[in-house]
Formats: C-alpha cells, structure tokens, sequence
C-alpha cells in the first residue's frame, strides 16, 4: 500500500517545491515559523490549481488553540474562504483551558465545513489523555490526526504514535507529524504502521537583503520548503512502503 507524503507550505513557491518533490498532499499555511496560520485567500486560490489535495490550516492566531467567539467568527469565515477557493479540505482543532479537546467547538468547525475534508491539528498533543481524545476524534468524523505521539517530535512519541495507530483499528487515520525528516521517517513507519506522514521537508536560506533585515521586514534565516528534501523524503517512504 502506498504511504502519501503531506507536506506544509506557506509560500506559493513552497507550494510548487512540494508538488514538484512528489508530495501526495498539501498542507497549506501562513507563518510556519510560528506552527502554521491561515493562510491568505489569495494564496488558496493558487493552491486550488494543484493537481494535489490541498487542505488549509484553520488557526486564526499563534498562541495556544484556545478560541473564543470572535475567533469562531473568523474560522467559520475562513473555512467559508476555503469552499469558495475550490480546497479540498481543513485542518481544525482547538483545547479547552485544562488540555482537552473543545468539542461542542470542533463539532461546530466541523460542520460548518461539511462536504470538505478535516484533519485534526496538533490540539491533540496538548491533552492530557490521548486515548480518549483518539476516540473523540473518530466521533468528530475527522479523517485523521496529525500528531507527534503529544511529545515535542514525533521521534521522541513513537510508543504513543504506534499505541494510537492500532487503537484507532481504521476508524481513523494516524499522520505522524514534527521533526521529521529522511533520516528518521523510515523508522517511524516501520514502527508506527502509519500510512500518511506529515513533514515541512524544509532547509534553511539566510536573507539576501541585510536592509529588509534591518529593517525588520525580514528575519535574519528561514526554512523554505526544499524540492530535494521532498524528493529524498519520497524515495525513503517508498523504499517503508
């Protein structure tokens, strides 16, 4: 069976790096550096030209996935966005203030984007019983989960990640997700048995522009998405599957 490759961009060029690595689907995104935001419409449109899946991030802010009702407001609007844009899918998620998955909140998210797909975020590394979050999960009808095991990466919760795949006995799809790289996704994968895995397949680029930088309109050094990291992620995946 064949093991699909999600990347996450944030740039229409990162997009295009994805897609010409081989990715099998897109998470799509604004601001990865601060863990992936919405991304802007005008971007949803040009990733809707994919000849990928593309799902879009549902996250209105960085901080803790703790909304309140104006931030509702923007991510019902923002999955409106999304359906107009022609997207194939949302990535949602959001905790209460003790760990735990805000369901009443995700079932609303939920439903205000039927007939796209869903993915929940990494809100499920934040609460404080994974097993039953796995199965208010399924009861969201989400298709998967991405997921680092609810450790800092993946690497370092493979006992989780390979407890929550069996759990979830095809009910539910397990995305491993956070610090993954070439190095170290074929071992995941034999371990886990996961058959979709999540990785920003990023290097990192310095500035060209010292005046940007000191200006404040740049950062000093970013990670973009890498066309030959995607391709060498592809060929270990293939080489697990």
């Amino acid at each position: 069976m064949t093991i699909l490759l999600e990347v996450c961009v944030d740039s229409v060029e990162g997009l295009a790096a994805a897609i010409e690595g081989g990715a099998g689907r897109i998470e799509l995104c604004s601001a990865l550096e601060l863990g992936g935001l919405t991304p802007l419409p005008s971007l949803m449109r040009i990733a809707a030209r994919a000849p990928i899946p593309v799902y879009a991030m549902i996250r209105p802010h960085a901080g803790p996935f703790i909304f309140g009702r104006t931030d509702e407001e923007a991510m019902l609007l923002d999955i409106d966005a999304v359906r107009a844009s022609g997207l194939a899918g949302v990535v949602i998620g959001a905790n209460r203030p003790d760990g735990t998955l805000d369901m009443p909140l995700i079932h609303r998210l939920k439903a205000h984007a039927s007939g796209l797909g869903s993915t929940l975020h990494r809100a499920f590394d934040l609460v404080p019983d994974a097993d039953e979050a796995l199965e208010q999960a399924v009861e969201l009808g989400c298709e998967r989960i991405l997921t680092s095991g609810c450790a800092l990466k993946a690497a370092d919760g493979i006992e989780t990640l390979k407890r929550l795949s069996a759990k979830a006995a095809g009910r539910i799809a397990i995305m491993p997700g956070s610090g993954i790289r070439p190095a170290n996704v074929g071992a995941i994968l034999q371990t886990t048995g996961a058959r979709e895995v999540h990785g920003s397949c990023s290097s990192p680029v310095d500035s060209v522009d010292p005046r940007a930088v000191a200006f404040g309109f740049e950062a000093k050094s970013s990670n973009r998405t890498d066309v030959d990291v995607v391709r060498e992620m592809c060929r270990v995946i293939a080489a697990a599957g």
